[in-house]
């Protein structure tokens, strides 16, 4: 047991007492006495007042007060609030608002990517210094490597847009004009010879004479003298071999080699599929009088250009071997170029006046 009036220090461990069974005795507590009253002071003494203070101190600090609580409301909420009035009265207040317009005021940092400006001053409209409005016209202006590109580019999109123009020219629009001046030359073509206008005998270059039908391929188109380009094949019509060394025969000479040439693609592409004829298939050719119908007999699917042998009145490699009536049509080959030539020969087989009406080529 440990004395009464006795209390271990802090630093000394203190072990509980062994328990007997009993509850131990409350150990009394030494009064501490009477509290002593604090004492007035005396009545002959003056008591300290703080000294009062102006209107003005006092109303900079009230609007203190409210401005710190603006800007501590404005920062819990997250957005911006004015700079605090500064110190001192309305000649200081005057005298930072001058000092902080003639320096540009304060200013932000550039935002990121996501911000709305990358020039100071920008998001709150702030005036800009000199050397900052040049720094931003040098920023917004391109670049030589970016001026150079884009020139690229158009020069690119510029001619990719022209021969897109030229290609839809040439395997559309010129077939469609083709197509009207080789219906109209056919159609004037038979109203003279209706009406009589036309005489037999020499033709002009670039003259139509007669028609030329192959019902397989449901080809009909004028035939004109000569294989001008721009008078003959451009115009739609089939050229005939009529002058220097590839001059040929009309179809009435008694023996001799009648020659066609056509285009296989564009301007009309009248010989576009003679590839696809068989020995047998019919040819006919109409002129102001006759009807003269030849049968398919071979074809020459590749030969150079400069191979006129195929125009002799009896052609080498044809399979005919004897003097007679043929015609012998020439195109280009392979489709839309024109390196080499396709040769399809015929012969006559039948030569009826139209008198008599058209042939059982034309009628079936």
């Amino acid at each position: 047991m440990q004395e009464a009036g006795y209390y271990p220090s802090y630093e000394e461990p203190v072990a509980p007492p062994p328990y007997t069974g009993q509850v131990p005795a409350p150990v009394p507590q030494p009064y501490p006495g009477p509290v002593a009253a604090p004492v007035p002071p005396p009545h002959d003494q003056p008591v300290a007042m703080a000294p009062p203070l102006d209107d003005r101190t006092v109303a900079l600090r009230a609007a203190d007060v409210a401005e710190a609580r603006r800007m501590a409301d404005g920062g819990a909420s997250g957005a911006g609030s004015a700079p605090i009035s500064a110190p001192g009265g309305r000649a200081a207040r005057r005298k930072a608002a001058r000092r902080q317009g003639r320096h540009g005021g304060a200013q932000e940092a550039p935002e990121g990517p996501s911000g709305a400006s990358d020039a100071p001053g920008a998001a709150d409209g702030a005036p800009r210094s000199r050397m900052e409005a040049r720094r931003a016209a040098r920023a917004s202006k391109p670049g030589a490597g970016v001026i150079a590109s884009r020139m690229v580019g158009e020069v690119f999109i510029t001619t990719g847009v022209l021969m897109l123009l030229f290609v839809t020219y040439q395997l559309w629009w010129s077939n469609v004009r083709a197509h009207q001046q080789a219906g109209s030359e056919t159609n004037h073509l038979q109203q003279d010879w209706a009406s009589g206008k036309r005489k037999p005998g020499a033709f002009e270059p670039g003259q139509g004479f007669a028609i030329l039908d192959i019902p397989k391929l449901d080809v009909v188109a004028p035939i004109a003298e000569g294989t001008s380009k721009t008078k003959v094949l451009d115009r739609g019509m089939v050229g005939h071999y009529a002058e220097g060394a590839t001059k040929t025969a009309m179809p009435d000479a008694k023996t001799g080699n009648f020659g066609l040439a056509g285009h296989r693609n564009t301007h009309g592409e009248p010989f576009r599929y003679i590839n696809r004829l068989k020995p047998g298939d019919a040819i006919v050719v109409e002129t102001q009088d006759t009807y003269f119908v030849y049968k398919m007999t071979s074809i020459l699917p590749v030969t150079p250009p400069s191979n006129t042998s195929v125009l002799n009145p009896i052609p080498p490699g044809s399979g005919l071997t004897k003097p007679g009536r043929y015609i012998t049509l020439t195109t280009c080959t392979p489709e839309f170029t024109s390196k080499y030539r396709m040769i399809v020969w015929g012969k006559m087989v039948e030569e009826r006046p139209r008198s008599k009406g058209k042939p059982d080529a034309l009628v079936e």
